[in-house]
């Protein structure tokens, strides 16, 4: 088999995205109940974690599924850095009444042992974001079984995944929440919209492509699969179902996010993402170029939005949401996922008839 016909085969063409500190195994096991291909988000699991949940959810479901890494650069930071750094945050922690956090001793998973765990637990489907994999580890998952779906901003990104043998491309366009994956280039040559995207990327690669950035319904779902994906990715559209794990103040920024409420930040984190505004942001705007990249910047904030979690405080936390966020629903993941199938297929009815009008000949 191969990942186009694992695509096709599917009953319902979603995908629900991989969300570090929002989806869950039970977010998953609902969308692959509902025919769907639900992932793992892994990138901040340790390797043994990997493989215990891989094993649960096979214990779980017989359904395909993903698991998602995040390919964060390793990081040896100086003590200078990480005290200037830290010195940029204190008001932060203050406000909240938090003591500054000590130097970390570390600062992210080591990809290469969760690169391992995650060929041992052989998924069907993984993908990978903020990178690339190297043509002995494509090659070492495909010996696995393992089909490889890479992330891809732009053009040149989706080239060089199908370089290294991946089996698809995941296209996310400029509307995405959370993370930008971007690798190759700069933000400004990676903010490409999702309809675009999606259609440049199918034009540039013989793989099947998965749409993913401000898809929140099944009107999205019919427009990508217009263009000729053969799935679409969905991430914000899941945040308010019953499986999502998000905290409670994230989740009352969704349910009153006005009609454009998202903005892209790298000051939580070091690395651009979108999320919903908030006082942190608007705060930080002016020195965000200026905070450690990717993952130092966002171990370091890491104590702070726990605090302003427990606190109830969404003004000191990543409020991940792509553009579209207002149409964002509650109910159970499975139940959404089927409410998109019947939305997608009338709105395909309703162009085929439109396309298919008799104008007389004109």
């Amino acid at each position: 088999m191969s990942l186009r016909a694992l695509l096709d085969g599917l009953e319902v063409p979603i995908l629900q995205a991989p969300m570090v500190g929002a989806s869950s195994t039970r977010m998953a096991l609902a969308v692959c109940g509902a025919g769907g291909l639900g992932s793992l988000a892994a990138g901040a699991m340790a390797p043994e974690a990997i493989e215990a949940e891989v094993a649960g959810f096979r214990a779980a479901s017989a359904a395909p599924f993903g698991v998602n890494l995040l390919m964060a650069p390793s990081a040896a930071p100086d003590a200078a850095s990480v005290e200037a750094a830290l010195a940029r945050l204190a008001p932060w922690y203050a406000d909240l009444g938090e003591p500054l956090p000590a130097r970390p001793n570390s600062f992210a998973p080591d990809f290469e042992a969760q690169f391992a765990a995650l060929v041992r637990a052989a998924p069907p489907v993984a993908s990978f974001t903020f990178g690339i994999l190297t043509k002995p580890q494509a090659a070492a998952l495909r010996a696995v079984g393992t089909f490889i779906v890479g992330t891809a901003t732009n053009v040149p990104e989706a080239r060089a995944w199908a370089d290294i043998g991946a089996d698809g491309i995941c296209a996310q366009g400029f509307e995405a929440g959370g993370h930008r994956g971007h690798f190759l280039s700069e933000l400004d040559a990676s903010l490409v919209g999702t309809m675009a995207l999606t259609s440049l990327v199918l034009e540039a690669v013989d793989l099947p492509v998965i749409a993913a950035g401000g898809i929140m319904d099944g009107r999205g779902v019919a427009a990508a699969l217009a263009l000729g994906a053969s799935a679409v990715q969905m991430g914000t559209a899941f945040l308010l179902s019953d499986q999502a794990v998000v905290s409670a103040p994230w989740r009352q920024a969704l349910v009153a996010a006005p009609d454009d409420a998202t903005r892209l930040t790298r000051a939580f984190t070091g690395r651009h993402a979108r999320g919903i505004e908030n006082r942190y942001m608007r705060e930080m705007a002016s020195v965000q170029d200026e905070v450690p990249a990717y993952p130092v910047q966002n171990r370091l904030t890491q104590p702070l939005r726990a605090a302003a979690a427990s606190q109830g405080n969404a003004e000191m936390i990543s409020l991940w949401a792509g553009q579209g966020v207002r149409l964002a629903e509650p109910g159970d993941a499975g139940e959404l996922v089927r409410r998109w199938r019947r939305q997608a297929e009338e709105a395909a009815r309703r162009a085929l008839a439109r396309t298919a009008r008799d104008t007389g000949g004109r």
